[in-house]
This record gives C-alpha cells, sequence and structure tokens, in this order.
C-alpha cells in the first residue's frame, strides 16, 4: 500500500518533537504539505530542518504558536487558514499524586491535552466538510483506559480526546471527513527518554533495554513486552490520515502493544 498525500495541507501539532515530528515526516513522505508547530521559534526551525534533511523535497511550513491557550490556537489558524489533515498531537504528562495536583495543573492539563485540539477542531473541520474531504487525529493513550494512579490528570484528559474524536466523528457523519484517536502506549519519545534516564540513572542499558524494562514494571500486560518507537505510533496516525482509511472513523485505534486487556 502506498499513502499520496500530494496537494494536503497537514497540520501537526507539538511537532518540534517526538512522535509529533516523527509524523511530520512521515506527512511529509507521503507527499503532503507539512505545517510544524512548536512553542519557540528555535524549535520550529530545528524540526522543519529535521523533516527537509529526512524527506528530500518535503514542502513545509511552520507556525511558533503555545496551543495551551486560545490565543495561541487563533494565531495558528490566522496564519494557515486551510487544513486537510490535523493531527491534535500536542500535550504535558507527568507524573504527580493526586492528592499533591492544584486546580492550576487540572486546568493546564485539560487546556493543552484537549482544549488545542477542540478549538482547532472547530476552526478547521467545517471546511473540511465544505471540501468533502479530510481527516482529524486525537492523540490519545492506553492511558484512557488503563487510568494510571500517578497521572490521574493525564489519564482523565486521554479519555476525554477518546470521547470527542467518537462524538465529533457522529457530528460529521457523512461529509467524508472522518475523526479517529489514536492511543499509543509507552514510546521512546523524547520525555519518556529523559524520564528513564532519570530512573535508569548508571543502569549501563541501553535506552531500548529501559524501555523493557520500564514496560514490564509499569504495564505488564503488555504483549509486545517492550516500549513502542515513535515511527511506529506515527505510522498508525498517517494511516488514519489516508485515503486508504476512509471507512475508519469514530475508532479508537490502539498502538498500546496490547497493553489494554480487552477485545
Amino acid at each position: 500500500m502506498r499513502i499520496q498525500l500530494e496537494g494536503k495541507t497537514a497540520i501537526v501539532t507539538g511537532s518540534t518533537k517526538g512522535i509529533g515530528l516523527a509524523t511530520a515526516k512521515a506527512l511529509a513522505a507521503a507527499g503532503a504539505k507539512v505545517v510544524i508547530n512548536g512553542r519557540t521559534r528555535d524549535a520550529v526551525r530545528a524540526a522543519e530542518q529535521a523533516v527537509a534533511e529526512a524527506v528530500h523535497g518535503a514542502c513545509l511550513d511552520g507556525v511558533e504558536a503555545d496551543l495551551s491557550t486560545a490565543q495561541g490556537c487563533q494565531a495558528l489558524v490566522a496564519a494557515q487558514p486551510v487544513c486537510d489533515i490535523l493531527v491534535n498531537n500536542v500535550g504535558v504528562f507527568g507524573p504527580q499524586d493526586f492528592f499533591d495536583i492544584p486546580d492550576e495543573e487540572w486546568s493546564r492539563f485539560f487546556e493543552t491535552n484537549v482544549l488545542s485540539g477542540v478549538r482547532l477542531a472547530r476552526a478547521y473541520a467545517s471546511g473540511m466538510a465544505e471540501r468533502r474531504w479530510g481527516r482529524i487525529v486525537f492523540l490519545g493513550s492506553e492511558s484512557a483506559f488503563n487510568i494510571p494512579a500517578d497521572m490521574i490528570h493525564y489519564g482523565m484528559t486521554k479519555t476525554a480526546c477518546v470521547s470527542v474524536a467518537r462524538g465529533l466523528a457522529k457530528r460529521l457523519a457523512g461529509t467524508g471527513v472522518t475523526v479517529n484517536s489514536v492511543l499509543p502506549g509507552p514510546t521512546l519519545s523524547d520525555g519518556v527518554r529523559a524520564m528513564m534516564a532519570e530512573a535508569f540513572e548508571d543502569s549501563g542499558q541501553t535506552i531500548a533495554e529501559q524501555g523493557a524494562e520500564f514496560v514490564m514494571q509499569q504495564r505488564p500486560t503488555s504483549i509486545i513486552q517492550r516500549a513502542a518507537t515513535v515511527d511506529e505510533v506515527a505510522n498508525m496516525i498517517v494511516y488514519a490520515c489516508s485515503p486508504q482509511a476512509s471507512a475508519t472513523t469514530g475508532a479508537a485505534l490502539r498502538v498500546d502493544g496490547g497493553i489494554v486487556d480487552s477485545l
């Protein structure tokens, strides 16, 4: 199967690192014009360079905007008023005990992980429906169903993303616009690598070995018994964005390595 997205404009939020950057590279390789987003100009430029080096002739644009605020989302829409593919990837995470999480942190997680995607989908989905083609992907997580006791606020936001994606798919029924959520499990993104580097300091293990040990300690139901790579997650996202996925909508597409123990 060859995915071809020539003539399509794809926005990937939070695409300067990790899953977002891997997704930007994969969409560019499929021929889409890709809009890189990050909070700082330097980060956006570095990501654009990384994609350009990975994909010869990549068509790229960059928008510096903090999407944890309504103003940042408005700035992105003003800079890129037309979008065919929207990947709502931007997000924050981090372990914290429930009794230590202040209201402000609950709000920050919800604004960043959920409302950024809601605001952008609201801005772009009508145009997609008018053109009778569009793809919207929300990044969920296995934590949407398997709420981690040490990241309840994070799990809550990912459950919300899955719910929004399902409801919006129904709202856009018959328009040619699909809306799905993609649910990674533990993934060797920059953030996870940093977290593991602290936990496994001086262990002498490779990053892959650290990831496998982390998974078996924290997510023992994993069937692949290792962490996923960012490219493995990006592959699922790109498929959901492709013409070939035209009958897939309202779905929660799991790239969790089998952690969620259900059929």
